[in-house]
């Protein structure tokens, strides 16, 4: 039964999913038996059955979601939401703003339904009364019963979702690429016939053996990504992200021993690190407020705004003596001068993306991989438009930046690097 969520638009209100913690975005499911803390999960860890404590999998759930007509037809609860909060931010009246805000409706819109049902509405109080009951005549009481499917998720190759699960098959339980792919090659010309020798049977045997091998560390592998809801690499990176810049340093090296322990225990061992960095931070605050005869968190303030003043003053101080140093050396000036104006811009380059454990790293040469390095790509993205743009260059035996950047939709300083790689490599020709 679908149903108003009790939180607001932005993901980062609600929760985290139970199954893989991260953040919720609507449809999303809720236990209608565990509580009385409400129990939600995403959509991937709902379809793989996820189960924790006293949450079974055939338990009775509700599908949370705003995306229904409130008031107007036209209008979704989701909508709604947005435009009074889009009042709120932007004023009464300017609708312009609002409409902007809202990027669903335009100003003549918004300024209608508003002022329609909202302002010009003398029994607003009795329409909610009708409208709840009207929605409780629409959807039948109580959640709904737990039915197994069988027709799972099948994303189509080379789609959105597909790169989104990292090529997943949810109907067979199986990756387009598996850990070892090649494994069964080894098997593809052994044949057990009756005049074998014994040296020979046992020589096949042994090789089977091996195979048998193989495919135990490739389900352990398999095991490992599911149990940690590592299958979305999108929502476990930006739950990295979440973590001050040590922790993620942290994280990146524990994620090694995640093999060893559970899901629920690993992400226990990271959350305690996270607390016991943010009260050593708070600690070593404290102990400067301190030693500084501060006593009083008003007096901190002040403390914590004549610090900023004075380590700026030291910066200007140090970029003085940077300047003398360097005024006699013209090169060393324009160095020092060039770098000033990256820092006053503020933008700083992104640091090389880490390829370790990515889906097709081993696919690649050096030179491939320090291109995805650099432009921060992931080995799977960028062999798929290596292949687009080589295909679309043996079809017009030739290819233009603009044709590249026509098949490709993404950062056009990244399509510019690729396709300037794939010339000076000599994968593709100009046309």
């Amino acid at each position: 039964m679908d149903r108003l969520a009790s939180f607001g638009n932005d993901p980062f209100d609600k929760p985290p999913c139970r199954g893989c913690s991260s953040y919720l975005t609507e449809p999303y499911i809720k236990c209608a038996e565990c509580g009385p803390s409400p129990f939600l999960l995403c959509l991937q860890c709902f379809t793989r059955g996820f189960e924790y404590k006293k949450h079974q999998s055939d338990h009775k759930y509700e599908i949370m979601t705003s995306d229904f007509p409130v008031l107007e037809p036209g209008w979704t609860a989701q909508e709604e939401m947005a435009l009074l909060e889009a009042v709120m931010d932007c004023g009464f009246g300017n609708w312009l703003d609002v409409a902007y805000q809202m990027r669903t409706k335009t100003k003549e819109e918004c300024e209608s339904h508003y002022m329609k049902n909202f302002i010009n509405n003398p029994l607003f109080s009795s329409t909610l009364l009708s409208l709840r009951k009207t929605k409780d005549s629409r959807f039948a009481e109580g959640a709904i019963p737990f039915k197994p499917t069988d027709d799972p998720p099948r994303p189509t190759f080379d789609s959105v979702l597909s790169r989104d699960m990292a090529g997943y098959m949810p109907a067979r339980a199986d990756f387009m690429e598996e850990f070892d792919n090649y494994a069964e090659w080894d098997l593809k010309d052994i044949d057990f016939v009756d005049d074998d020798s014994d040296i020979l049977r046992a020589l096949k045997l042994a090789v089977v053996d091996i195979y048998h091998s193989r495919l135990k560390e490739r389900q352990r592998r398999k095991k490992i990504i599911r149990d940690h809801g590592l299958i979305n690499l999108r929502k476990f990176q930006m739950l990295e992200r979440c973590y001050p810049k040590e922790v993620q340093e942290l994280y990146d090296v524990m994620r090694r021993f995640a093999r060893v322990v559970g899901p629920t225990e690993h992400d226990k061992f990271i959350e305690s690190h996270t607390l016991e960095f943010e009260l050593r931070r708070e600690i070593r605050r404290l102990q400067e407020y301190r030693k500084a005869g501060i006593k009083s968190f008003c007096s901190a303030k002040v403390y914590d705004r004549v610090k900023r003043m004075r380590e700026e003053e030291r910066r200007k101080r140090t970029m003085l003596c940077d300047v003398l140093q360097y005024i006699q050396d013209g090169r060393a000036c324009q160095q020092w001068l060039s770098k000033q104006a990256a820092m006053s811009t503020g933008r700083r380059s992104a640091p090389p993306l880490n390829l370790t454990g990515l889906p097709g790293t081993e696919k690649l040469n050096e030179r491939e991989k320090e291109l995805c390095q650099v432009v921060r790509l992931v080995p799977g993205a960028y062999l798929e438009y290596k292949q687009a743009l080589l295909n679309e260059c043996r079809r017009q035996g030739g290819l233009r930046l603009a044709q590249a950047r026509a098949l490709i939709k993404i950062d056009v300083n990244k399509t510019r690097k690729i396709y300037d790689f794939l010339i000076k490599e000599g994968y593709i020709t100009k046309a």
